[in-house]
């Protein structure tokens, strides 16, 4: 198996959340336990420094020495066979710098990428050549919240209850918004470079840098013909990303919307519409990239979400954060799919998707539907689809008596999970759900060309 870049995951400003390297880590263990004993896996994940590199990569080897020489499962897999050291030896993590609030950092990072070697900040493995990549996994961001709002938890926990409250909080504050600077941006004085649009901090941490990242790298994401396996994006999203938490006229989420969830929604809405005839107009540009002419099949957009995990992400204190980890396991207890609680588990849709077989994804219409990290009340992971606010669960109108005809079983099952005022899936709210969509798309080009242009000009 080719590379899977992963994009490091950040938390509350500028803290990381755990959940990158919880994915790290179970591609490993799936990797090794459904690959032929000839594959091997190159993992690149990104951060914002050379020390978080050595840092990330040494936590990923550690776990992968564990992984081998404690897995009962390789063992049955492979018996007599079973080679510790050779198994070690098939899994090369390495690491690039990326800073997705600088758009100068992800030009270099794709050009280190495309055109030059990938290095091991640990200085134990050669440099490499990447012929390709099979999967750029987008999980990093910035959450943007200063607390809670005590009274709204109270009203909500009153009125909807423990698993709905602590699934779909209405109780987050979010911290005031940060503008870009972008004479930083620009790398110093801009005054030949124009004026570029304004980027906000969480705005362009969530969804901007990896839309402009993902853009870079077509060519290595693309493919020549229509035999070879595509190459995917995944995006994690939230599973509280709905209609009401974009606003077009705050797109950025940089004056009075909440900044996570509004990145989300565009997240949803651009992954879910990437390949629907109505959105081409919108989208076209952005997959016509000249340095990848050669290679006519792009990449396909996948969408996942991880749950609700424990993770620094949210800014509490060691005593809000032990009862907070408390509350997501008794809601797991009481029936919730979507508390996976710990990164392992929150994983599991985002690990899946990178690496099932592309028949099993295409067999499943995987591209139109957000996949969400699920958990029963025993914590067995697996991915479930989510229904989002405007597209259902695939895009597709389905009336009470269909969802009961749910083949799912268990947690998996459409209707469990889903949140109190969902209501049924109608065309008016499917046309404006592609919309929508078409309009996220042609206000992203607009903020790529605008921003590829100053920086040419600067460069």
């Amino acid at each position: 198996m080719g590379p899977v870049t992963r994009a490091e995951g950040e938390t509350g400003r500028h803290r990381r959340s755990g959940v990158g390297v919880g994915i790290g880590q179970r591609i490993i263990d799936e990797f090794l336990n459904s690959r032929p004993v000839s594959a091997h896996l190159i993992l690149i994940p990104t951060t914002r420094s050379k020390t978080k590199s050595r840092d990330t990569v040494l936590s990923l080897r550690k776990h992968l020495h564990q992984t081998v020489h404690t897995s009962k499962q390789l063992e049955a897999r492979f018996g007599a066979n079973f080679d510790r050291r050779t198994t070690i030896a098939r899994v090369h993590v390495l690491s690039v710098q990326i800073d997705l609030c600088d758009l100068r950092s992800i030009r270099a990072a794709a050009n280190q990428l495309i055109n030059g070697k990938v290095t091991d900040p640990t200085g134990v493995i050669d440099d490499v050549k990447i012929p390709r990549i099979d999967a750029a996994l987008f999980n990093a961001g910035l959450g943007g919240w200063e607390g809670l709002n005590w009274l709204e938890f109270a009203r909500q926990f009153f009125t909807v209850g423990l698993i709905q409250s602590t699934t779909f909080p209405s109780f987050k504050k979010a911290l005031p918004a940060v503008v870009l600077d972008s004479q930083k941006l620009l790398g110093g004085d801009n005054s030949k470079s124009g004026s570029p649009p304004e980027l906000a901090e969480v705005f362009c941490a969530n969804v901007f840098g990896h839309y402009v990242l993902a853009h870079e790298l077509l060519p290595l994401l693309s493919r020549v013909n229509v035999s070879e396996v595509p190459g995917r994006v995944v995006w994690t999203s939230s599973i509280d990303a709905g209609y009401e938490h974009l606003d077009f006229d705050d797109f950025q989420a940089s004056r009075y919307m909440a900044p996570y969830e509004s990145s989300k929604r565009i997240t949803d809405l651009i992954s879910l519409t990437a390949e629907l005839p109505s959105v081409q107009d919108a989208s076209a540009s952005y997959f016509a990239s000249p340095a990848a002419a050669d290679k006519p099949v792009k990449p396909r957009f996948y969408l996942s979400h991880p749950g609700i995990v424990c993770t620094p992400m949210f800014p509490l204190n060691w005593f809000l954060f032990f009862w907070y980890w408390v509350v997501m396991h008794l809601s797991r207890l009481c029936g919730s799919p979507w508390h996976t609680v710990d990164v392992s588990r929150g994983a599991c849709a985002t690990s899946w998707l990178a690496l099932a077989d592309q028949s099993t994804l295409d067999a499943a219409d995987a591209q139109y539907i957000k996949w969400g990290s699920s958990v029963t009340r025993t914590g067995r992971a697996a991915p479930k689809k989510t229904e989002v606010e405007g597209w259902g669960w695939e895009g597709r109108f389905e009336d009470a008596e269909a969802l009961k005809r749910d083949v799912s079983d268990g947690v998996l099952h459409k209707t469990v999970g889903r949140k109190w005022d969902a209501v049924t899936l109608t065309k008016v709210k499917r046309a404006e759900f592609e919309a929508d969509g078409s309009r996220c798309w042609t206000e992203l080009e607009r903020l790529r060309v605008a921003w590829e242009a100053a920086l040419d000009k600067k460069a």
